[in-house]
């Protein structure tokens, strides 16, 4: 039951080799000054942050971007219970460009990074992903004085291979390690990126939002008594289920779980979620002519 920082998917989608493509094409002949090529902004805060970006809904093909665009879309309600994403952002990294560490606050309940870079045969050095370690966050918790403290130990790095989604929890202090390479664009780190914005319940098949609420509210009903009894709990947490013909709840999932707490409540946090899972799986709804599948996020603030 530990909270999940991160979620990993490759060979996310079949659009991914034509905007590979489409990126390529832009890019081959580096004197064509034709108007679409005229969209990179470079971002650039001292200190902070420097890339190419520009409006990834903008860049493609509007039939070939819409396809990748509902892709994602809906992988988020499935897998995450967010409705929605943000307008995605796709950046490129040449020589110099990175990202220190930071935290995305309050853009939206995940994070994502979707990678079209040929990782396979980059000709750069750099350009992981990079999250911060939950030791880093609480340093002294279990300290040992013999523990060895090098980078690895303290910074995760996830490799942008191609055709990859990384999702990640955005209040952790993330980054994009220093690329060093070549300035040309088509060897640089290239990816599609924005946040999962909107959780709410996420319904296919004949279940009602009606008769859903109302296992809502027994569920809310069941788990105040522990909130009210001052739990610090942050986070958005995730439950993949059916609910069959008969009405019964069947193949419950956690499908994701950004949940924290502070220091001593993790023990309580795991009995909240153990009491969330209990609850879930004793709901009734009135019959249906067919199973429906639900995905319910819990957000909870404090």
């Amino acid at each position: 039951m530990v909270a999940r920082r991160s979620l990993i998917v490759d060979g996310f989608a079949d659009e991914a080799n034509a905007l590979r493509a489409h990126f390529e094409e832009r890019f081959a002949n580096p004197r064509d000054t034709r108007d679409d090529r005229f969209v990179w902004d470079l971002w650039h805060v001292p200190n902070q942050y420097t890339a190419l970006r520009t409006p990834a809904y903008l860049y493609f093909p509007k039939k070939l971007y819409d396809a990748f665009h509902q892709r994602l879309v809906w992988w988020g309600r499935r897998v995450l219970g967010c409705h929605d994403v943000s307008p995605p952002w796709m950046s490129c990294y040449v020589n110099g460009c990175e990202q220190r560490l930071h935290g995305d606050l309050p853009h939206g309940q995940w994070a994502f990074v979707f990678s079209l870079t040929p990782w396979a045969k980059r000709t750069f050095r750099g350009g992981e992903t990079l999250l911060l370690d939950d030791g880093v966050l609480d340093f002294w918790s279990g300290f040992q004085s013999v523990r060895e403290q090098e980078e690895p130990e303290l910074v995760e790095a996830i490799e942008p291979r191609f055709n990859r989604l990384t999702v990640f929890d955005p209040r952790l202090p993330h980054g994009v390690r220093r690329v060093d390479g070549s300035m040309d664009p088509r060897e640089g780190r290239l990816v599609i990126h924005g946040w999962f914005v909107q959780p709410r319940p996420f319904v296919e098949g004949p279940l009602t939002t009606t008769q859903l609420a109302e296992g809502i509210e027994a569920l809310t009903a069941a788990i105040a008594p522990t909130l009210e009894a001052g739990l610090s709990i942050a986070g958005l947490l995730s439950l993949g289920f059916e609910v069959t013909p008969a009405g019964s709840v069947r193949n419950l999932k956690l499908l994701s779980d950004t949940t924290r707490t502070i220091g001593v409540e993790e023990p309580h946090r795991k009995s909240l979620i153990r009491l969330i899972k209990r609850t879930v799986g004793g709901l009734r709804f009135a019959p249906r002519k067919a199973a429906s599948r639900v995905t319910l996020p819990l957000v909870f603030e404090r």
